[in-house]
């Protein structure tokens, strides 16, 4: 009885030992949950912003105000996301369809290959090309097509581009674009070669019929191959004699300028004098091409043409600017063994630029009219008188002064004055 109540005695001891960290264990638990409760009550919401500074700093007021005006300054220095250079395929992709016009702007739907040419075109077209544009904001760190297309300066683009914006990511895509016209090129300008067709289409008949004339005997009437064989040679023969005589010759050639300058706009409706730009024909051999400067002596006043805008006469302020010569490309052109002197015909012999050149002023892109062949200047020689009276040079020609009085001529063509020697051309 007396152990039964000592073990019973123990465990109460211990019992009453093991409480009071039982209940200091459970306030602490109670108080931990409590104190958790009113932070999560008192917390503010994630889309609210606290504002920490008057507990943190006890920074004066006015330094707390210059603070905050400093803010949207700093938020304006933010930098872009659209970093120039930078594009993905699929922003190239977006850009191409954004500029032909198959994907909407936010503005609408506009098709600037309609205008933009990105392939070369056959007749003169005053919008600039697509290549032409990406090379301008290639060479140019500060251009801009959303300043240029948002504020448009002149009235060319105000009227083709009237309620058309563009934002900062469509100007990158269209960015994007540039880098591929730029890698690509603007292609070439490919005629259907009929000409080459005929030749051979012809050989291959030609080549049929050999081969079924010695070989194969399908048809046997001889008569048809001699026929083919016939018609084949002649016309083979006659591509040949007229590439023979084509060869070095450039008829009809019209090269793109680097700017865009029509002879109709300028001698033709503005009355422009061809000496006026090419003042050189009168006592050189050449006719030169007009520099800078005669250019800008019109230009720095005329800053928009009626036709292209600005961009084609801004070309030539860039070139001013930059000191550089614009890069014209020569139409006509004779063989390096041929002498030729624009002041001879000119001024002593008092041609016309038209006799020789065509119709200049009334084409906006200038082409080689005449073949500029030794027979068609001989036949010039021969054909036209010359001033022979009024030019005291000729005085040294007595015979045919006695000539004149004798009325044996009633005047003197170049072919007489030596203009079908050779070595009057080819010394």
């Amino acid at each position: 009885m007396k152990k039964n109540q000592q073990i019973s005695g123990k465990t109460w001891l211990k019992s009453t030992k093991l409480l009071p960290l039982s209940a200091f264990l459970a306030m602490v638990t109670i108080m931990l949950f409590t104190l958790n409760s009113v932070l999560a009550t008192d917390q503010p919401e994630t889309d609210e912003v606290m504002d920490t500074t008057e507990v943190i700093t006890d920074e004066p007021a006015e330094q707390t105000e210059q603070q905050e005006e400093a803010q949207p300054e700093e938020a304006a220095e933010e930098v872009s996301p659209y970093v120039r250079g930078e594009y993905t395929t699929q922003q190239i992709r977006r850009g191409e369809r954004l500029f032909h016009g198959l994907a909407p702007f936010g503005s609408g739907l506009h098709d600037c290959a309609s205008c933009h040419y990105t392939q070369p075109q056959k007749e003169i077209n005053w919008n600039p090309a697509a290549i032409e544009m990406a090379r301008l904001w290639e060479q140019d760190p500060g251009y801009s097509i959303m300043d240029i297309m948002n504020n448009p300066v002149s009235m060319r683009l105000m009227e083709d581009h009237a309620g058309m914006t563009i934002t900062a990511e469509e100007q990158h895509l269209l960015e994007a674009y540039y880098t591929q016209l730029l890698e690509k090129g603007p292609g070439e300008l490919k005629a259907y070669p009929i000409r080459a067709a005929i030749f051979w289409g012809l050989g291959f008949l030609m080549l049929l019929a050999i081969v079924d004339l010695i070989i194969t005997r399908k048809i046997p009437f001889k008569g048809v191959h001699i026929f083919i064989l016939f018609i084949g040679i002649a016309v083979h023969g006659q591509f040949a004699m007229a590439e023979a005589q084509r060869l070095g010759r450039t008829q009809d050639y019209a090269p793109d300028q680097p700017i865009k300058f029509s002879h109709l706009i300028h001698a033709e409706e503005n009355e422009i004098d061809c000496q006026y730009c090419h003042f050189t024909a009168d006592f050189s051999a050449t006719a030169n091409f007009p520099s800078n400067n005669v250019c800008m002596n019109c230009h720095n006043v005329v800053r928009t043409g009626t036709l292209s805008g600005a961009f084609e006469i801004n070309k030539i302020h860039r070139a001013a600017d930059n000191d550089e010569p614009i890069e014209w490309i020569r139409v006509h052109k004779l063989p390096d063994h041929s002498f030729f002197s624009h002041a001879q015909h000119v001024n002593a012999g008092k041609l016309d630029c038209a006799e020789c050149h065509g119709q200049v002023e009334t084409m906006h892109i200038v082409r080689q009219v005449e073949d500029l062949s030794m027979g068609w200047c001989l036949t010039c020689h021969r054909e036209h008188e010359v001033d022979f009276f009024d030019n005291p040079y000729f005085q040294i020609y007595e015979r045919l002064h006695e000539k004149i009085k004798n009325g044996e001529i009633n005047g003197v063509t170049a072919a007489e004055l030596g203009g079908e020697d050779c070595m009057s051309c080819h010394y």
